[in-house]
C-alpha cells in the first residue's frame, strides 16, 4: 500500500496501521479509495431509499445504523458495519458508543413522535449527535447524513442537500462551511447546520 494513501491532512478520521490494514481492494491512491467508497455509498443509498426500505420499522434502531454503515462501506473495508475499537482524540469513549448510538436514535424517535422539532431539525440534530459520538474508524459524517437523509425520506419530507451535493470530504469553501456549521451546533446553535443541510 503506498504511503502517500493516508496523508495526515486528507481532512478525514486518522486511521490505525491495523484499520488500514483492513481495506479490501487494491487501492494505491486516495482518489481510488475516494471511488470505491463513492460507488459504495450510492449503492447503499439506493437500497435505504427503495419504498420498501423505507417502510421498515426499525430505521431508528442501532441494528438498522449498523447495517447502514455495513452497506456503505462493505466494498472497501473489512470493518465496515462495525463500531471502532480503539480511542481518538474525538467522539465517545469506546465502552459507551453503543451507548451513544442507541440513545441518539431514541432521542430522534420521540423529537419526531411528540413533534419536538421539524423533521428537518430533527434529522439535523441526529446527525450531529452522531457525529458527536463519532462511532466507526471512518465515514461517521456520511454515516449521519445519510440516516438524516433517510429520516426526512421515510417521513416525505423535503430533501437535504447539504451544499448542494458537494462533496464534504474534499477540502474547500464548502467543507469548511459545513465544519464551520457543525463547530456552532456543538455549542447548541443548530441554525447553521440546518440552513446549510437545506442548501
Amino acid at each position: 500500500m503506498s504511503t502517500g494513501l493516508f496523508q495526515a491532512d486528507d481532512h478525514a478520521t486518522p486511521l490505525t496501521e491495523e484499520e488500514r490494514r483492513e481495506l479490501i481492494p487494491s487501492i494505491t491512491t486516495r482518489a481510488e479509495l475516494n471511488q470505491f467508497e463513492r460507488f459504495n455509498i450510492n449503492e447503499a443509498r439506493v437500497w435505504a431509499m427503495k419504498p420498501r426500505g423505507l417502510r421498515r420499522g426499525d430505521l431508528l434502531t442501532d441494528s438498522f445504523a449498523r447495517e447502514l454503515h455495513r452497506r456503505m462501506f462493505n466494498r472497501v473495508w473489512r470493518w465496515a458495519g462495525c463500531y471502532r475499537d480503539t480511542e481518538r482524540n474525538l467522539g465517545w469513549a469506546v465502552p459507551r458508543l453503543t451507548e451513544g448510538v442507541h440513545n441518539a436514535l431514541a432521542d430522534a424517535q420521540a423529537q419526531l413522535e411528540h413533534a419536538v422539532y421539524l423533521l428537518p431539525e430533527v434529522a439535523v440534530r441526529l446527525h450531529h449527535q452522531l457525529v458527536v459520538i463519532h462511532p466507526w474508524p471512518n465515514g461517521n459524517g456520511r454515516h449521519a447524513r445519510l440516516m438524516a437523509d433517510i429520516i426526512v425520506a421515510e417521513r416525505g419530507g423535503k430533501e437535504l442537500t447539504w451544499g448542494a451535493g458537494v462533496d464534504l470530504e474534499v477540502a474547500g469553501n464548502v467543507r469548511q462551511r459545513y465544519i464551520e456549521a457543525v463547530r456552532q451546533a456543538d455549542q447548541g446553535n443548530f441554525a447553521p447546520l440546518l440552513v446549510f443541510a437545506r442548501s
